[in-house]
């Protein structure tokens, strides 16, 4: 089945989008781990992953399936950084060696020539 691309969307569009949506959603969870306390950040967090959620679908209706949704795994990413920088959590060689594994995988995996 070919995939429809939309008229006049730039190529790699789709996969542009689905980057952003990642670091929305990794800031909309970090905002809801800071909101047990406080429910502006409550509702910040829910903002950015609602928004994150809808360049997600977004995403999806401009490229394949295979291409995109490996490309959320950057979530996992940010919010590993997000945790050493906001959270005060360890960032150890062990958690830096799977970050570079996570990259290279989803560089192969969205990589269309």
């Amino acid at each position: 089945m070919e995939q429809i691309k939309a008229k006049g969307a730039p190529r790699h569009l789709g996969k542009g989008l689905m980057i952003l949506s990642a670091f929305l959603t990794a800031t909309g969870q970090l905002f809801w781990k800071w909101g047990h306390t406080n429910l502006w950040y409550m509702a910040i967090g829910f903002i950015c992953y609602g928004l994150g959620a809808l360049l997600m679908i977004k995403s999806f209706s401009l490229e394949k399936l295979s291409v995109a949704y490996p490309l959320m795994s950057i979530s996992y990413i940010v919010a590993l950084f997000y945790g050493e920088f906001f959270l005060n959590e360890p960032l150890s060689i062990k958690k830096l060696a799977a970050v570079a594994l996570l990259g290279i995988g989803v560089t192969l995996t969205s990589y269309e020539k």
